[in-house]
């Protein structure tokens, strides 16, 4: 069985491979023994019509790659999420923690939330969980600095996102044209 730690955030780009290696290790933890489960929190929301294809098309894919993988759908209560679905047979995906701080800070559906108090919760819920942990996030912040202050003050939301949860977690994997950077590991 691969490597597998207690909670591991994966970073990275779009389509850098994030979602594949979080996918990959839900798929050895399963197979490492008969007992083992794996659940999906999914944190988008389907807005409009590209959006609900994008989601079915991650569904039908993630079907091929991790069957058996169950999916739950949660946009906002991340760390109860978490809490109901953490056992120590059960890998828990996280997929992913930028959309998840777009439903706070940008809802289509009602007022943003200040997102300081659900950041802490995640990352209590993470130090907490009882058994493994992957979590999947953009690296946005490594481009120019975008116009407009909204996208400055998510962009800087973001990275305070990533920083707390990779305090939280045991280790963090930077993906790169689908390769992993271990940035942290077991310190």
């Amino acid at each position: 069985m691969a490597d597998i730690a207690r909670s591991e955030l994966i970073l990275g780009g779009q389509k850098s491979g994030k979602s594949r290696r979080a996918e990959r290790l839900a798929r050895q933890w399963m197979d490492a023994a008969p007992a083992h489960r794996a659940v999906l929190i999914a944190t988008g929301q389907a807005w409009d019509d590209e959006m609900r294809e994008r989601i079915a098309r991650h569904q039908r894919d993630r079907a091929g790659r991790v069957p058996g993988m169950a999916t739950v759908e949660e946009p906002r209560a991340l760390a109860e999420a978490l809490q109901q679905h953490s056992a120590p047979h059960t890998l828990v995906v996280v997929d992913c923690l930028t959309l998840w701080l777009t439903n706070l800070q940008m809802p289509a559906d009602g007022p943003a939330v200040d997102a300081t108090a659900p950041i802490q919760a995640l990352c209590r819920a993470i130090e907490q969980a009882t058994g493994p942990v992957v979590l999947v996030g953009n690296e946005i912040g490594l481009g120019v600095i975008p116009m407009g202050r909204e996208t400055r003050d998510f962009v800087d939301a973001l990275g305070g996102l990533n920083q707390a949860v990779a305090a939280a977690c045991e280790r963090v994997t930077l993906m790169v044209a689908g390769l992993p950077l271990h940035l942290k590991d077991r310190e």
